[in-house]
């Protein structure tokens, strides 16, 4: 079989454009390919946040959208919104998708020992958990802290 130089140099070019197509975001879906379950793949579900307790009663309620648009609403229905980072919406995701927090969903937690505590409330799609942030109760769960706090700061 005789080599075409002006074949080879059009496959060859065909190759490269083709290779320009390709991708390594891992956000980005190959048809056909099971989901990675990486962190950096869509945010699965509407997250919401609730601190209450303390001495003044507080009730504020932080939601974020799987894109990362968030609002914070108070107990008097004042609300403010804004955008996570990208840096904070992929930990977001990462926590959200750690398999720790599907076991602290499940667990059941004793009454706390703290009157005027905070108390969190976390719900990821269908899923809820939470703790009161009381120093003398036992460990708070790790993944649902995380997440608290993330929230917490990022939306302050």
């Amino acid at each position: 079989m005789r080599s075409n130089p002006r074949a080879a140099a059009t496959l060859a070019a065909l190759l490269v454009a083709l290779a320009g197509c390709a991708t390594t975001d891992p956000t980005v879906a190959t048809p056909g390919a099971p989901a990675s379950g990486t962190a950096s793949a869509t945010l699965a579900a509407r997250v919401v946040l609730t601190k209450s307790g303390g001495i003044a009663g507080l009730r504020d309620t932080v939601t974020v959208e799987p894109d990362g648009r968030w609002t914070v609403a108070d107990k008097t229905g004042a609300t403010r919104s804004g955008q996570l980072s990208s840096a904070d919406l992929d930990r977001l995701r990462q926590l959200t998708a750690d398999s720790r927090l599907a076991g602290e969903t499940a667990a059941t937690t004793a009454p706390s020992n703290c009157a005027d505590a905070f108390t969190y409330q976390l719900t990821v799609g269908e899923r809820t958990t939470g703790y009161v942030d009381c120093p003398t109760d036992p460990a708070r769960p790790a993944a649902t802290a995380a997440v608290a706090e993330l929230l917490t700061r990022a939306t302050t």
